[in-house]
């Protein structure tokens, strides 16, 4: 469904009530480092897709704990807030787009918002971090933060320091 937003366990005419449907079009971009004018396009409709849904939702914040190394890297914990409750990842479908390589049109389709969460979140680890997972990798949070319409990355890095002295007597 084009500009709607979909939930298996609400009536969608009632978010249709409640949230302006066209604002909720398209979602999640997988762009790749250097990111293109079209991955950046659909990383800011993807985020306003999320945003929207979380926002009709009663979402106020969502934080991502994130731990990698060893060429292994993996979303560890996803909470959803709203005010300081802890409360369900909303269950709802939004429509997203992604780019496709080698093709000028990105693929549009249907996903819970708790894997535009997870895609966003990549995406955000791979834009500003790439092979944030490898070696001795990263760990950190990303927070979704709804009222203020942002996402921060706070990352910390890994790596493994070497020293050598000599000494001679």
């Amino acid at each position: 469904m084009p500009g709607a937003f979909v939930s298996g366990d609400h009536d969608v005419r009632n978010f249709q009530k409640q949230c302006d449907a066209s604002s909720l079009t398209f979602g999640v971009g997988n762009a790749v480092r250097p990111a293109g004018p079209l991955e950046a396009e659909l990383f800011q409709t993807n985020k306003a897709t999320l945003f929207s849904a979380l926002e009709c939702a009663g979402v106020t914040r969502i934080v991502v704990t994130f731990d990698g190394y060893g060429d292994s890297g993996q979303i560890e914990n996803v909470e959803a807030k709203a005010g300081g409750d802890d409360v369900a990842m909303p269950s709802a479908m939004i429509e997203f787009a992604t780019t496709v390589w080698g093709q000028p049109e990105p693929e549009r389709s249907s996903v819970t918002v708790a894997t535009a969460v997870e895609s966003l979140t990549y995406d955000a680890l791979e834009r500003t971090h790439g092979g944030w997972e490898n070696n001795d990798g990263a760990y950190g949070d990303i927070i979704f933060d709804v009222a203020d319409y942002s996402i921060t990355l706070d990352y910390n890095e890994r790596y493994t320091a070497s020293e050598n002295y000599t000494h001679s007597f």
